[in-house]
């Protein structure tokens, strides 16, 4: 679970006040939990207790009464790795069923794009009626996942099946299903990223506007996949601490082929999402250049072509994944590259698609191999790291 982001779903039942433990589990195994409560929650348990526990404000509200701001469901069905609704009421497994939308909790269930867990907690007649048991059958149709209530006493004074499970029993089973995904677990991946800056003197450079969104979202699906990761990055804003990725920060073409030349021979899986200077100054000036005259001229020369050197040293069983940005004949010349570097598959960017390449949130690419072609819908780059990895599992386990 380290590493993992939860959403909690926390409905209007007695069992509510089990969900305090369940995020401190959670919590404990290392994973980062957001709780969301509907409005009726509120009579079961404290949100002060929960954000204590989950070190997170915990959300009800579309909006924030006091200031507006508005609490987006779609961000945070993105951000889940999982959610989690526990405890699970008979009206809320129905309204998720039929898909009402009247409050945040099922906004964002019907957001998510992550596996969905939930934990009914009933009375027995409850659970046992044809109405619930139709609802829960048809949610476990679409996907979701059972955490099936227990046998014991109920708040009714009744006991029958429709206690909500365990908590502990809840986080083993959560936990489980993290474990079995993870189909990289023992392999090492090595990732570059970002732009890579090459100094004309002590204050000018050349470079591009990659941001190293897209690497670094490959990087962390690697990661949920159970891979060691290296990550190596020229000058970006961005910064990650999941669990198992080593990153390493770097400036230059050179300095960025030093990085990953000591890595390569040792990892199973290369995924070359960086946007390398093409060329570079032949000499960087140690002192700032001064204006003398209309025009300056600066002899460039071609940078180290890392893809190119480490396609050459690729052994059986490596498996290497580039990218290509076109403007045009964008297939023909991603094919090119990918038999040239001797890739196994390569990531198509247009720059002609609207909401792809450098700076946005959302990609829209094609992944290739030189025999089929997968072209995705313009997602976010955290969904299209996890279909680009999905590609890559597929190769590691031919």
């Amino acid at each position: 679970m380290k590493g993992k982001k939860i959403i909690l779903g926390v409905s209007g039942g007695i069992a509510a006040y089990k969900a305090a433990l369940v995020v401190r589990l959670l919590v404990k195994a290392g994973a980062e939990v957001k709780v969301i409560m509907t409005p009726s929650a509120h009579d079961f348990i404290t949100p002060l207790t929960l954000s204590t526990l989950s070190r997170n404000p915990v959300l009800t509200e579309f909006a924030k009464e006091k200031t507006g701001e508005w609490n987006n469901h779609v961000d945070l069905g993105l951000w889940a790795d999982a959610l989690l609704i526990a405890p699970a009421t008979a009206n809320t497994i129905a309204k998720m069923s039929v898909g009402l939308c009247d409050n945040l909790l099922l906004a964002v269930y019907l957001s998510a794009r992550c596996p969905v867990f939930f934990a009914p907690a009933m009375d027995v007649d409850m659970f046992k009626h044809p109405a619930t048991q139709q609802n829960i059958e048809a949610l476990v149709a679409r996907g979701c996942i059972q955490v099936p209530p227990v046998e014991g006493e109920l708040a009714s004074g009744l006991s029958g099946v429709g206690r909500m499970a365990e908590p502990e029993s809840i986080v083993e089973q959560l936990s489980s299903f993290f474990v079995g995904r993870q189909r990289l677990k023992g392999k090492k991946a090595l990732v570059t990223a970002g732009p890579t800056v090459e100094a004309i003197d002590p204050v000018r450079f050349i470079s591009n506007h990659s941001s190293g969104k897209m690497g670094f979202a490959i990087a962390e699906a690697l990661a949920s996949e159970g891979a060691e990761v290296n990550l190596v990055t020229g000058p970006t804003q961005q910064h990650t601490d999941y669990p198992g990725i080593n990153v390493r920060h770097v400036t230059s073409a050179r300095a960025m082929l030093d990085e990953c030349s000591s890595e390569f021979d040792s990892v199973d899986i290369t995924v070359l999402s960086a946007a390398v200077s093409d060329f570079r100054p032949v000499e960087a000036a140690t002192q700032k250049i001064k204006k003398s005259g209309a025009d300056l001229s600066l002899k460039l020369t071609r940078t180290d072509d890392i893809a190119a050197t480490l396609g050459k040293r690729k052994r059986n069983g490596q498996v290497i994944v580039g990218f290509a940005l076109e403007t045009e004949n964008e297939e023909q010349n991603a094919l090119k590259k990918l038999s040239a570097k001797n890739f196994d598959l390569i990531v198509l960017n247009s720059l002609n698609d609207r909401g792809a390449g450098f700076g946005y949130d959302t990609n829209k690419v094609t992944i290739m191999d030189g025999k089929k072609k997968h072209t995705l819908d313009l997602k976010d780059k955290k969904e299209v790291a996890k279909d680009i990895v999905d590609a890559i599992v597929e190769k590691v386990h031919v």
